[in-house]
């Protein structure tokens, strides 16, 4: 396989010498990077499955058009929306979001090399990092053990019908968007939710009163789906 284009931080539970079960691949949002979910893999407790291997890329740097074309961490280009409505349409950078989508596979590709199985990999996204779980995990090749998404969206939803994975066409969804979001509009969360299930995907939708974050509520949420599916995935 080649060198994968993207930096990565790992860790794992249990110790150093003991055998991942699972990994979990995190991807984070506009500006941030690979060290900004470390604290949320901290406060989840998934011992009841074994070992965890965590695996937070970094997305490169690149100038960023809804933020005046100011370079940062971003796994695609965003552009501003229609009529400057933030829930309305918008054009899609369709390139950076196929390329970084193929670095996503590439994760999963690698983690498949290292021993462990597909179906015990989830991708998990915050905003952006939403975005291309979704973007990347409907499209695998290989059944996955699920998607989460944190405060995001969809992207190139007309596409997806027909592009999706045979392979994770029931694939665990959880999503989680926050009320007073004033980065992702709620409404964009909702379409998600509703675009997946009419696609035939359950999806695990959770709100909470908050912005453009995460809260305690949510991760406890995130924690019981992940031990749910991890568990089922394990059978």
């Amino acid at each position: 396989m080649n060198e994968l284009p993207l930096e990565c931080l790992e860790g794992q539970t249990g110790g150093a010498d003991a055998q991942p079960v699972a990994t979990l691949i995190v991807l984070h949002g506009l500006g941030a990077d690979g060290s900004d979910f470390v604290p949320l893999a901290r406060e989840l407790d998934l011992s009841p499955i074994g070992p965890v291997r965590y695996v937070f890329p970094n997305a490169p740097i690149r100038p960023v058009t809804i933020n005046g074309g100011y370079p940062m961490p971003a796994w695609y280009d965003i552009f501003p929306p229609t009529d400057g409505d933030p829930a309305g349409a918008r054009a899609e950078d369709e390139a950076g979001l196929r390329e970084a989508a193929d670095w996503v596979q590439q994760l999963i590709d690698r983690e498949v090399a290292r021993g462990m199985p597909a179906h015990r990999v989830v991708l998990m996204g915050f905003s952006q990092g939403c975005a291309m779980t979704l973007m990347a995990g409907l499209r695998a090749p290989q059944r996955l053990a699920g998607l989460a998404g944190l405060s995001g969206y969809l992207p190139l939803a007309a596409t997806l019908p027909a592009e999706a994975s045979a392979a994770n066409r029931d694939v665990p969804i959880f999503l989680a968007h926050g009320s007073e979001d004033d980065i992702v509009a709620p409404e964009r969360g909702l379409a998600t939710r509703d675009a997946l299930q009419a696609m035939g995907h359950g999806v695990a939708w959770h709100s909470y009163p908050m912005g453009h974050t995460v809260c305690p509520e949510e991760v406890a949420d995130l924690q019981a789906w992940l031990l749910q599916v991890l568990q089922v995935s394990r059978a």
